[in-house]
């Protein structure tokens, strides 16, 4: 069977058994039982409380739920060993960061609801013979639908009839301009382009129709690409891989180390139990059970700093993922232009100047607009068109004759006086054809060959500007002559344009600055995508490369990935799946690619990229629920805000890390220890997690938290393999920082010991005053090493002292209470019962001080070091 679009009108009704009166009520139910309501489905959604239960199944908590597995094991065997409180802090860790995971994404996932309402809910339709209102998703193949201006169409249909209805196709090509429909037969097989046809989701801006639907739900255009973005499968964000490499690092380091030691506390004849305890202390001391809980508030808290920007974070790892972009697929239409029409340029005869009267008043009078309340609505480059004239009053008609594909152009009439005044617009070879006279600052004159080349090349000039051209004329016509769209006065040219946003060049200009590439992707005109992207400064050079739907769509994956290699690429006419071909070809060359849209036709795009970023207010629903972010004001200079927020997280990660990874070392140096040395444990388990789930957490938390450096902007982006955890992080954390710590912490407990009148290899009982002075002084010691390594951690090679203080507030309240935990662990007399500490001698303090201090000069020697290291290096060159 022939395709809908080119049958006749009645042909159409025919081939879907149906008829101008519409269906009868019989055969509309038999169809709606065969083709089910005519709703989009939802993508497939994870059960909220399978999405729960992922929370506490990761890598990183299974790790955590063997620790606590092991801690309540050795509790089993040896009881008061202090190993059931810790099981029951680290299972209440996992609580607290499963529930706050899921509660942040439930919460932007309420706040995006908000936003989605995209096809109708009602319409009117024919059914035996009878016009009624019903609701969108009782439509069926077959039925009869009238729509008219405002409306949004609710079903693939077929044009029965129409009275000069434009309809708005954006949503799904990306392109701004209505397009005129008409009910004759077309030879065209692309849905998209056959102008006889009414997509689901489209925008009527003018005029009506009678239409028959010929397909509904999933069976539509729109529903096609809905479901080409529900099967697109869910990338992992860079961070997400990152955050699974360092837990995997972690679990290994740690059960290696727990097998070793175990292995020498068995060689030098332990006891098996406590050989056992031994090693679950290590692999305990070795998985920092902060840094989960400090990833997660550290991500939300820039969720909340993006928020308060205008972005909505709908998955937390992207405001990480959105950090390391390397390019940016933007699309045009909305995004990075206002999708509104607007007059940029006219052209009049010579020795005119500004815009004649008639200009502006064929602009203003020749439309379909509708107006309330003063407010005009209708095809938004007519709108233009009338604001350009000074929005004036309307003077009565006393004719139209509407535009149709055939004429191109459209034309009114007006009484004035004994005559008519015939008024009309339309494609500038339409209208010129229709006039002998021109319009000059001296009256008419003839409109000769000259003239009208010179009027093409015009027309020429404005089109390669990306201007959508419209040619305007008038004629005077006696009452008893009809009048006719002939012999008209050529008034003048006028240039349209959907402007860009005011912000984009500057934030166009500073992602160049960041190493962020930016590449126009748009269903729009090649032309009119050059010339917007020079505008912006996307364009720079004379020649960009411009890869055209079709052409990628016939490219091999290598040619492909080398055409993008150009420093300057404009992807125009392309369709939903060129789009998404485009950053799977960005994606294998190793970018981080983040796509923009607001279209149904860039969901796709949205979905397969390492981070999709939707419009929420020109925004379709289908964009929304494939993006990770949804930028509410609709700005692109929202999204350079982000990446720069999402940069620093990247940097505050590896700051709370180095923090975090710093503590391990002093907390397993006393296990190998008390097995080599055959001491009193100096630091007990219970101890290691008050540093761990206590002391540490609110700093790490304040190095997450830490604003953006100034010249974040100004450095490249991370590339994709660059490891979160990588060998300067650890050596600096492990060798460096951690065995200052470790060797200030022995020295504190033998220290102790020594003042308490210990000898070497005598036993000390777990009540022993002097023992628990003795943990207590190496705990301790740690935590003041750490207030020291809190502000050596806040850059990797800056000076200390040259970081402002002032820019993290809660820099100070994580120190303040740091010490003031460490005050009541070591005084009040409950948390001495629960972690085995005592009071310390006053003239203890000033040594541990003195201890912070050393490390601070140590770390703060190193970075000097560095530096000069890096100064050097080009005086060598």
């Amino acid at each position: 069977m022939a395709h809908i679009a080119h049958l006749a009108p009645d042909q159409a009704l025919a081939s879907l058994r149906s008829s101008q009166q519409g269906l009868g009520a019989d055969d509309a139910a038999r169809r709606s039982a065969e083709f089910g309501p005519n709703r989009v489905e939802a993508a497939t959604r994870v059960a909220p409380w399978l999405a729960f239960l992922r929370e506490f199944t990761h890598f990183f908590a299974l790790i955590l739920w063997l620790a606590a597995a092991l801690a309540l094991m050795a509790d089993h065997y040896q009881p008061g060993s202090g190993m059931r409180p810790l099981a029951f802090a680290i299972l209440g860790v996992i609580a607290v960061n499963g529930v706050f995971s899921f509660w942040q994404s439930w919460r932007a996932e309420r706040a995006l609801a908000a936003l989605r309402e995209l096809l109708p809910q009602r319409v009117r339709r024919m059914r035996d013979g009878l016009e009624k209102t019903v609701d969108a998703a009782e439509l069926v193949p077959g039925d009869v639908i009238m729509l008219g201006e405002g409306d949004k169409v609710p079903a693939d249909c077929r044009i029965l009839a129409t009275d000069g209805i434009r309809i708005n196709l954006a949503t799904l090509t990306g392109e701004a301009q209505a397009r005129s429909g008409i009910a004759d037969a077309v030879d065209e097989h692309d849905p998209l382009a056959a102008r006889n046809l009414l997509l689901a989701g489209t925008l009527v801006v003018s005029g009506n129709a009678t239409a028959l639907v010929f397909a509904t739900g999933m069976r539509t255009e729109f529903g096609r690409i809905a479901h080409l973005t529900q099967t697109a499968g869910e990338p992992e964000s860079p961070l997400q891989r990152e955050i699974r490499r360092v837990s995997r690092i972690v679990a290994v380091l740690a059960a290696a180390l727990g097998v070793v030691f175990f292995a020498i506390g068995r060689a030098i004849g332990l006891p098996f139990w406590d050989t056992f305890m031994f090693a679950i202390g290590v692999i305990v001391a070795n998985v920092p059970e902060g840094l989960l809980p400090t990833v997660t508030l550290s991500l939300a808290m820039a969720t909340q700093r993006m928020a308060r920007r205008n972005a909505l974070v709908r998955h937390l790892p992207a405001v990480e993922a959105l950090g390391s972009t390397t390019v940016i697929c933007s699309d045009k239409t909305g995004t990075l232009t206002e999708n509104r029409m607007a007059v940029r340029r006219w052209h009049v005869a010579a020795g005119v100047e500004n815009a004649p009267d008639s200009l502006r008043a064929v602009a203003g009078q020749c439309h379909d607009l509708r107006f309330a309340a003063g407010e005009a609505s209708g095809d938004p480059m007519e709108i233009a068109l009338w604001q350009f004239a000074g929005q004036p009053a309307q003077t009565p008609r006393c004719g139209e004759m509407p535009f149709d594909a055939d004429r191109r152009r459209m034309s009114v009439m007006h009484a004035v006086g004994d005559a008519v005044l015939m008024r009309c617009k339309g494609a500038p070879e339409s209208v010129i054809g229709c006039c002998s006279t021109r319009w000059t600052a001296s009256g008419e004159v003839p409109l000769n060959h000259a003239e009208r080349k010179e009027l093409a090349q015009e027309q020429e000039a404005m089109a390669a500007e990306g201007l959508r051209v419209i040619a305007l004329a008038e004629g005077r016509f006696e009452h008893a002559t009809p009048p006719q769209e002939a012999g008209l006065c050529f008034v003048g040219l006028i240039g349209l344009e959907d402007p860009p946003r005011a912000d984009v060049a500057e934030a166009v200009a500073r992602c160049r600055v960041a190493g962020i590439r930016v590449i126009m992707v748009t269903g729009d005109h090649p032309s009119t995508a050059v010339a917007i992207g020079r505008e912006i400064g996307l364009v720079r050079g004379t020649a960009p490369t411009v890869l055209r739907g079709e052409s990628i769509r016939r490219m091999t994956p290598a040619q492909l990935q080398l055409a993008l290699d150009a420093p300057e690429v404009i992807c125009a006419r392309v369709s939903a799946e060129q789009k998404m071909l485009v950053v799977q070809a960005l994606q294998r060359k190793g970018e981080i690619v983040a796509v923009t849209g607001d279209g149904v036709n860039d969901a796709p795009a949205l979905k397969t990229a390492d981070i999709g970023i939707a419009m929420g207010r020109s925004g379709t629903d289908v964009a929304k629920e494939a993006a990770d972010l949804v930028l509410l004001d609709d700005h692109f200079g929202s999204i350079v805000n982000a990446v720069e927020e999402g940069r620093a997280v990247f940097a505050n990660i590896r700051k709370f890390l180095t923090y975090i990874l710093t503590s391990n070392i002093p907390e397993v140096v006393p296990y190998l220890a008390f097995v080599l040395l055959r001491i009193p444990l100096p630091l007990t388990v219970i101890q290691i997690l008050a540093v761990d789930l206590g002391t540490d957490l609110l700093p790490a938390l304040a190095l997450g938290a830490e604003p953006p450096r100034d010249d974040v902007m100004h450095q490249p982006p991370r590339q994709r393999g660059e490891r979160l955890l990588n060998w300067p992080l650890l050596l600096r954390a492990y060798l460096w920082l951690g065995l200052i710590q470790a060797a200030l912490a022995m020295t504190a407990f033998f220290a102790v010991l020594h003042q308490g009148g210990w000898r070497w290899g005598e036993p000390l009982a777990a009540q022993d005053p002097t023992y628990l002075a003795a943990t207590t002084a190496c705990l301790a010691a740690i935590v003041c090493a750490q207030v020291a390594n809190l502000f050596v951690c806040r850059d990797p090679r800056e000076a200390a002292w040259r970081l402002p203080l002032r820019g993290n507030r809660l820099l100070w309240i994580g120190l303040a209470c740091e010490l003031a935990l460490l005050a009541l662990i070591v005084l009040a007399p409950p948390l001495q019962s629960l972690f085995g500490t005592a009071a310390l001698p006053l003239a203890l303090w000033p040594w541990l001080a003195a201890g912070a201090l050393l490390l601070f000069v140590l770390e703060e020697g190193r970075k000097a070091w560095l530096r000069a290291r890096q100064r050097a290096r080009p005086m060598l060159r």
